[in-house]
Protein backbone atom coordinates (compact mmCIF):
# COMPACT_ATOMS: atom_id res chain seq x y z
CA UNK A 1 0.00 0.00 0.00
CA UNK A 2 1.60 3.04 -1.08
CA UNK A 3 2.74 5.28 1.93
CA UNK A 4 0.17 8.33 1.20
CA UNK A 5 -2.08 6.00 2.48
CA UNK A 6 -0.43 5.99 6.16
CA UNK A 7 -0.55 8.07 8.96
CA UNK A 8 2.76 8.36 11.66
CA UNK A 9 0.90 6.26 14.09
CA UNK A 10 1.06 2.82 15.37
CA UNK A 11 -2.33 1.33 15.21
CA UNK A 12 -1.45 0.87 19.28
CA UNK A 13 -1.40 4.53 19.38
CA UNK A 14 -4.98 5.11 17.74
CA UNK A 15 -6.71 3.19 20.07
CA UNK A 16 -5.38 5.16 23.02
CA UNK A 17 -7.61 8.00 21.40
CA UNK A 18 -10.93 5.94 23.12
CA UNK A 19 -9.90 7.80 25.83
CA UNK A 20 -10.04 11.37 24.66
CA UNK A 21 -13.87 11.47 26.49
CA UNK A 22 -13.01 9.43 29.71
CA UNK A 23 -14.93 11.73 31.76
CA UNK A 24 -17.99 10.25 30.54
CA UNK A 25 -16.74 7.01 32.61
CA UNK A 26 -15.96 9.06 35.85
CA UNK A 27 -19.54 10.49 35.78
CA UNK A 28 -21.02 7.29 35.10
CA UNK A 29 -19.12 5.43 38.05
CA UNK A 30 -20.89 8.57 39.92
CA UNK A 31 -24.59 8.16 39.02
CA UNK A 32 -26.54 5.96 41.60
CA UNK A 33 -28.94 4.76 38.70
CA UNK A 34 -28.12 2.38 36.33
CA UNK A 35 -30.39 4.08 34.03
CA UNK A 36 -28.11 7.12 34.35
CA UNK A 37 -25.41 4.99 34.57
CA UNK A 38 -25.70 3.30 30.73
CA UNK A 39 -26.32 6.86 29.56
CA UNK A 40 -23.01 7.53 30.14
CA UNK A 41 -21.44 4.29 29.23
CA UNK A 42 -23.66 4.68 25.77
CA UNK A 43 -22.63 7.95 25.36
CA UNK A 44 -18.22 6.95 25.65
CA UNK A 45 -19.22 4.17 23.33
CA UNK A 46 -19.96 6.53 20.79
CA UNK A 47 -17.17 9.26 21.36
CA UNK A 48 -14.65 6.55 21.13
CA UNK A 49 -15.15 6.37 17.41
CA UNK A 50 -15.55 9.91 17.17
CA UNK A 51 -12.09 10.26 16.39
CA UNK A 52 -12.28 8.58 13.37
CA UNK A 53 -14.24 11.45 11.67
CA UNK A 54 -11.97 12.79 8.35
CA UNK A 55 -8.98 10.49 9.92
CA UNK A 56 -8.79 8.81 6.62
CA UNK A 57 -4.87 7.55 6.52
CA UNK A 58 -4.36 4.02 7.78
CA UNK A 59 -1.85 3.22 10.75
CA UNK A 60 0.86 1.12 10.57
CA UNK A 61 0.47 -2.27 11.89
CA UNK A 62 3.05 -2.59 15.17
CA UNK A 63 5.09 -5.34 15.24
CA UNK A 64 4.61 -8.56 17.19
CA UNK A 65 5.11 -7.80 21.39
CA UNK A 66 5.04 -4.08 20.55
CA UNK A 67 3.93 -2.12 22.89
CA UNK A 68 2.62 1.70 23.93
CA UNK A 69 1.80 3.30 27.30
CA UNK A 70 -0.09 6.28 27.75
CA UNK A 71 -0.20 8.20 31.63
CA UNK A 72 -2.38 10.88 32.07
CA UNK A 73 -2.98 11.74 35.69
CA UNK A 74 -4.86 15.30 34.27
CA UNK A 75 -7.77 12.58 33.33
CA UNK A 76 -7.19 10.08 35.79
CA UNK A 77 -6.22 7.02 33.87
CA UNK A 78 -3.35 4.95 32.94
CA UNK A 79 -3.72 3.11 29.69
CA UNK A 80 -1.58 0.21 27.99
CA UNK A 81 -1.75 -1.58 24.60
CA UNK A 82 -0.47 -4.10 23.13
CA UNK A 83 0.45 -6.32 19.56
CA UNK A 84 -0.33 -10.25 20.66
CA UNK A 85 -0.57 -11.33 17.32
CA UNK A 86 0.68 -11.06 14.00
CA UNK A 87 -1.70 -12.98 11.78
CA UNK A 88 -4.26 -12.60 12.30
CA UNK A 89 -3.13 -9.10 13.91
CA UNK A 90 -4.98 -9.09 17.41
CA UNK A 91 -4.09 -5.94 19.56
CA UNK A 92 -4.95 -5.97 23.15
CA UNK A 93 -5.40 -3.19 25.61
CA UNK A 94 -5.77 -2.41 29.24
CA UNK A 95 -6.47 0.83 30.92
CA UNK A 96 -7.61 1.73 34.67
CA UNK A 97 -8.41 4.79 36.58
CA UNK A 98 -5.79 6.00 38.94
CA UNK A 99 -8.65 5.87 41.78
CA UNK A 100 -9.42 2.82 41.00
CA UNK A 101 -12.94 3.37 39.65
CA UNK A 102 -12.64 1.83 36.75
CA UNK A 103 -11.11 -0.82 34.19
CA UNK A 104 -11.27 -0.74 30.36
CA UNK A 105 -9.81 -3.13 28.15
CA UNK A 106 -10.37 -5.49 25.54
CA UNK A 107 -8.89 -6.76 22.36
CA UNK A 108 -9.36 -5.49 18.55
CA UNK A 109 -9.26 -7.95 15.20
CA UNK A 110 -10.00 -5.55 12.43
CA UNK A 111 -11.33 -7.45 9.25
CA UNK A 112 -10.50 -5.95 6.08
CA UNK A 113 -12.51 -6.28 3.27
CA UNK A 114 -11.84 -5.03 -0.32
CA UNK A 115 -15.56 -3.62 -2.26
CA UNK A 116 -13.99 -2.25 -5.26
CA UNK A 117 -13.79 1.58 -4.59
CA UNK A 118 -14.03 1.16 -0.59
CA UNK A 119 -12.51 -1.05 2.39
CA UNK A 120 -14.81 -1.74 4.94
CA UNK A 121 -12.81 -2.46 8.07
CA UNK A 122 -15.53 -4.55 10.86
CA UNK A 123 -13.82 -4.32 14.05
CA UNK A 124 -14.07 -8.09 15.45
CA UNK A 125 -13.54 -8.41 19.40
CA UNK A 126 -14.93 -7.31 22.40
CA UNK A 127 -14.96 -4.03 24.53
CA UNK A 128 -15.33 -4.55 28.06
CA UNK A 129 -15.68 -1.61 30.61
CA UNK A 130 -16.06 -2.10 34.92
CA UNK A 131 -17.59 0.00 37.14
CA UNK A 132 -15.97 -1.39 39.97
CA UNK A 133 -17.62 1.04 42.72
CA UNK A 134 -21.14 -0.72 41.39
CA UNK A 135 -19.83 -3.93 40.68
CA UNK A 136 -21.15 -3.98 36.97
CA UNK A 137 -19.78 -5.10 33.86
CA UNK A 138 -20.52 -3.35 30.69
CA UNK A 139 -19.70 -5.33 26.84
CA UNK A 140 -20.21 -3.71 23.38
CA UNK A 141 -17.71 -4.27 19.76
CA UNK A 142 -17.51 -1.43 17.79
CA UNK A 143 -19.22 -0.61 14.58
CA UNK A 144 -18.12 -0.96 10.87
CA UNK A 145 -15.99 1.37 9.43
CA UNK A 146 -15.75 2.19 5.48
CA UNK A 147 -13.71 4.08 3.29
CA UNK A 148 -14.80 5.08 0.35
CA UNK A 149 -12.91 6.19 -3.23
CA UNK A 150 -9.80 4.45 -2.32
CA UNK A 151 -8.73 4.25 -5.54
CA UNK A 152 -9.92 7.46 -7.03
CA UNK A 153 -11.92 10.43 -6.10
CA UNK A 154 -11.87 12.15 -2.60
CA UNK A 155 -11.47 9.82 0.77
CA UNK A 156 -14.49 10.00 3.11
CA UNK A 157 -15.27 7.69 5.61
CA UNK A 158 -18.53 6.82 7.18
CA UNK A 159 -19.11 4.02 10.46
CA UNK A 160 -22.79 2.03 10.34
CA UNK A 161 -23.89 -1.01 12.06
CA UNK A 162 -25.82 -1.68 15.15
CA UNK A 163 -24.09 -2.06 18.49
CA UNK A 164 -25.57 -3.32 21.42
CA UNK A 165 -24.08 -2.66 25.14
CA UNK A 166 -25.33 -4.69 27.65
CA UNK A 167 -24.96 -4.06 31.50
CA UNK A 168 -24.72 -8.28 32.81
CA UNK A 169 -25.78 -7.59 36.37
CA UNK A 170 -29.05 -5.42 36.09
CA UNK A 171 -29.83 -6.75 32.17
CA UNK A 172 -29.99 -3.31 30.87
CA UNK A 173 -29.24 -3.14 27.15
CA UNK A 174 -28.48 -0.48 24.94
CA UNK A 175 -28.82 -0.62 21.04
CA UNK A 176 -27.31 2.11 18.76
CA UNK A 177 -27.71 1.97 15.10
CA UNK A 178 -24.85 3.72 13.29
CA UNK A 179 -26.72 4.96 10.08
CA UNK A 180 -25.57 3.88 6.69
CA UNK A 181 -25.32 7.43 4.48
CA UNK A 182 -28.00 6.36 1.96
CA UNK A 183 -28.13 7.97 -1.37
CA UNK A 184 -28.60 11.25 -0.61
CA UNK A 185 -26.59 11.46 2.45
CA UNK A 186 -29.35 12.28 4.67
CA UNK A 187 -28.29 9.93 7.33
CA UNK A 188 -24.45 10.23 6.56
CA UNK A 189 -23.27 10.25 10.42
CA UNK A 190 -26.19 10.03 12.50
CA UNK A 191 -26.74 7.67 14.97
CA UNK A 192 -30.18 6.59 16.77
CA UNK A 193 -30.95 3.88 20.04
CA UNK A 194 -32.59 3.01 22.79
CA UNK A 195 -31.65 1.93 26.32
CA UNK A 196 -34.49 -1.02 27.66
CA UNK A 197 -34.54 -2.82 30.66
CA UNK A 198 -34.29 -6.79 31.05
CA UNK A 199 -37.79 -7.33 30.13
CA UNK A 200 -37.43 -5.23 26.66
CA UNK A 201 -39.25 -2.19 27.98
CA UNK A 202 -37.71 0.53 26.41
CA UNK A 203 -36.93 3.64 29.21
CA UNK A 204 -34.77 5.78 27.05
CA UNK A 205 -34.56 7.31 23.48
CA UNK A 206 -30.74 8.40 22.19
CA UNK A 207 -30.32 10.03 19.05
CA UNK A 208 -27.99 12.41 17.43
CA UNK A 209 -24.51 12.05 15.15
CA UNK A 210 -21.34 10.13 16.14
CA UNK A 211 -19.56 13.06 14.64
CA UNK A 212 -20.90 15.90 16.63
CA UNK A 213 -23.26 15.22 20.00
CA UNK A 214 -25.68 12.61 21.17
CA UNK A 215 -28.91 13.35 22.91
CA UNK A 216 -31.32 12.15 25.01
CA UNK A 217 -35.21 11.90 25.67
CA UNK A 218 -37.86 9.41 26.91
CA UNK A 219 -39.21 7.59 24.50
CA UNK A 220 -43.09 9.33 24.53
CA UNK A 221 -41.63 12.61 23.76
CA UNK A 222 -39.53 10.90 20.12
CA UNK A 223 -42.22 9.38 18.99
CA UNK A 224 -44.72 12.28 19.02
CA UNK A 225 -41.86 14.05 17.76
CA UNK A 226 -41.26 11.52 14.92
CA UNK A 227 -44.97 11.47 13.93
CA UNK A 228 -44.73 14.94 13.18
CA UNK A 229 -41.95 14.67 11.37
CA UNK A 230 -42.68 11.61 9.04
CA UNK A 231 -45.61 13.96 8.01
CA UNK A 232 -43.66 16.88 6.86
CA UNK A 233 -40.93 14.28 5.21
CA UNK A 234 -44.02 12.88 2.96
CA UNK A 235 -43.82 15.40 -0.03
CA UNK A 236 -40.18 16.21 -0.04
CA UNK A 237 -39.53 12.11 -0.31
CA UNK A 238 -41.60 12.23 -3.37
CA UNK A 239 -40.02 14.89 -4.85
CA UNK A 240 -36.79 13.40 -4.76
CA UNK A 241 -37.97 9.94 -5.82
CA UNK A 242 -38.43 11.66 -9.11
CA UNK A 243 -35.31 13.24 -9.16
CA UNK A 244 -33.42 9.61 -8.17
CA UNK A 245 -30.75 8.01 -10.66
CA UNK A 246 -28.57 4.95 -10.62
CA UNK A 247 -25.01 6.13 -10.10
CA UNK A 248 -22.46 4.62 -12.83
CA UNK A 249 -20.13 2.02 -10.68
CA UNK A 250 -17.36 2.74 -12.66
CA UNK A 251 -17.18 7.00 -11.01
CA UNK A 252 -15.45 7.84 -8.09
CA UNK A 253 -18.96 7.94 -5.00
CA UNK A 254 -19.24 11.81 -4.54
CA UNK A 255 -18.75 12.58 -1.40
CA UNK A 256 -22.25 13.27 -0.15
CA UNK A 257 -22.99 16.75 1.93
CA UNK A 258 -23.59 16.72 5.34
CA UNK A 259 -27.17 17.85 6.50
CA UNK A 260 -28.18 20.77 8.99
CA UNK A 261 -26.56 20.04 12.70
CA UNK A 262 -28.49 17.29 14.89
CA UNK A 263 -32.20 19.14 15.13
CA UNK A 264 -32.30 18.71 19.50
CA UNK A 265 -36.15 17.92 20.38
CA UNK A 266 -37.54 20.00 22.79
CA UNK A 267 -36.44 18.21 26.48
CA UNK A 268 -33.56 16.67 25.56
CA UNK A 269 -30.62 16.08 27.23
CA UNK A 270 -27.24 16.35 25.99
CA UNK A 271 -25.02 12.80 26.75
CA UNK A 272 -21.70 14.22 24.36
CA UNK A 273 -20.42 16.62 22.68
CA UNK A 274 -16.94 15.83 20.83
CA UNK A 275 -14.08 18.26 21.45
CA UNK A 276 -12.80 20.83 19.33
CA UNK A 277 -9.79 19.84 16.92
CA UNK A 278 -6.96 21.95 16.71
CA UNK A 279 -6.51 24.11 13.81
CA UNK A 280 -5.47 22.57 10.56
CA UNK A 281 -5.50 19.21 12.45
CA UNK A 282 -6.61 17.47 8.99
CA UNK A 283 -3.18 18.86 7.45
CA UNK A 284 -0.97 18.53 9.90
CA UNK A 285 0.17 14.92 9.27
CA UNK A 286 0.53 15.30 5.48
CA UNK A 287 3.37 17.87 5.81
CA UNK A 288 5.22 16.52 8.70
CA UNK A 289 5.19 13.68 6.32
CA UNK A 290 6.79 16.02 3.48
CA UNK A 291 9.29 17.67 5.57
CA UNK A 292 10.40 14.53 7.04
CA UNK A 293 11.33 13.15 3.11
CA UNK A 294 13.30 16.34 2.54
CA UNK A 295 15.19 16.89 5.59
CA UNK A 296 15.95 13.00 5.40
CA UNK A 297 17.48 13.59 1.88
CA UNK A 298 19.62 16.30 2.70
CA UNK A 299 20.57 14.50 5.62
CA UNK A 300 21.85 10.89 4.15
CA UNK A 301 21.91 12.39 0.49
CA UNK A 302 20.36 9.83 -1.17
CA UNK A 303 16.40 9.14 -1.94
CA UNK A 304 14.67 8.28 0.94
CA UNK A 305 15.80 7.52 4.98
CA UNK A 306 18.30 4.78 6.17
CA UNK A 307 17.36 2.39 8.69
CA UNK A 308 19.52 3.11 11.99
CA UNK A 309 21.68 0.50 12.64
CA UNK A 310 23.45 -0.39 15.78
CA UNK A 311 26.65 -2.54 16.57
CA UNK A 312 28.71 -5.00 14.03
CA UNK A 313 27.00 -6.56 10.63
CA UNK A 314 24.38 -8.88 11.88
CA UNK A 315 22.88 -6.89 14.94
CA UNK A 316 19.74 -5.48 16.20
CA UNK A 317 17.74 -2.56 16.15
CA UNK A 318 14.99 -1.87 17.84
CA UNK A 319 12.01 0.74 16.83
CA UNK A 320 11.47 3.52 18.72
CA UNK A 321 8.27 4.90 18.44
CA UNK A 322 7.66 8.75 18.12
CA UNK A 323 6.23 10.15 21.38
CA UNK A 324 3.88 12.48 18.74
CA UNK A 325 0.09 12.48 19.37
CA UNK A 326 -2.46 12.57 16.80
CA UNK A 327 -4.51 15.56 16.47
CA UNK A 328 -6.92 15.10 18.90
CA UNK A 329 -6.87 16.41 22.93
CA UNK A 330 -6.46 13.21 24.25
CA UNK A 331 -2.63 12.21 23.53
CA UNK A 332 -1.13 15.63 25.06
CA UNK A 333 1.03 14.44 27.79
CA UNK A 334 3.60 12.05 29.22
CA UNK A 335 3.68 9.00 26.87
CA UNK A 336 6.05 5.96 27.24
CA UNK A 337 6.53 3.39 24.13
CA UNK A 338 8.63 1.14 22.90
CA UNK A 339 9.10 -2.43 21.93
CA UNK A 340 10.00 -5.75 23.38
CA UNK A 341 12.68 -7.84 23.33
CA UNK A 342 10.86 -10.00 20.99
CA UNK A 343 9.59 -7.81 18.70
CA UNK A 344 13.43 -7.12 17.73
CA UNK A 345 14.37 -8.45 14.18
CA UNK A 346 17.78 -9.21 12.55
CA UNK A 347 19.45 -7.15 10.21
CA UNK A 348 21.97 -9.06 9.01
CA UNK A 349 22.50 -9.08 5.15
CA UNK A 350 20.73 -5.71 5.37
CA UNK A 351 24.53 -4.02 5.24
CA UNK A 352 26.31 -3.77 2.00
CA UNK A 353 26.57 -2.14 -1.37
CA UNK A 354 22.66 -2.92 -1.99
CA UNK A 355 21.46 -1.63 1.14
CA UNK A 356 20.18 1.69 0.19
CA UNK A 357 18.11 0.14 -2.72
CA UNK A 358 16.12 -2.10 -0.47
CA UNK A 359 12.66 -1.94 0.19
CA UNK A 360 11.59 0.41 2.75
CA UNK A 361 9.79 -0.67 6.20
CA UNK A 362 8.15 0.98 8.78
CA UNK A 363 10.65 1.19 11.41
CA UNK A 364 12.61 3.40 8.41
CA UNK A 365 9.34 5.60 8.70
CA UNK A 366 8.97 5.74 12.05
CA UNK A 367 13.21 6.81 12.39
CA UNK A 368 12.35 9.43 9.98
CA UNK A 369 13.38 13.38 12.03
CA UNK A 370 9.50 14.66 12.36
Amino acid sequence: MPIAFNEPLSFLQRITEYMEHVYLIHRASCQPQPLERMQSVAAFAVSAVASQWERTGKPFNPLLGETYELIREDLGFRFISEQVSHHPPISAFHSEGLNHDFLFHGSIYPKLKFWGKSVEAEPRGTITLELLKHNEAYTWTNPTCCVHNVIIGKLWIEQYGTVEILNHRTGHKCVLHFKPCGLFGKELHRVEGHIQDKNKKKLFMIYGKWTECLWGIDPVSYESFKKQERRGDHLRKAKLDEDSGKADSDVADDVPVAQETVQVIPGSKLLWRINTRPPNSAQIWPARRRSGWRRSREKHGGSGPRRRQSGRRGGSTQAITPTLGPPTGCMQGITLSGISPTAQISTEGLEGPGARDRRLTRLDFLEWPL
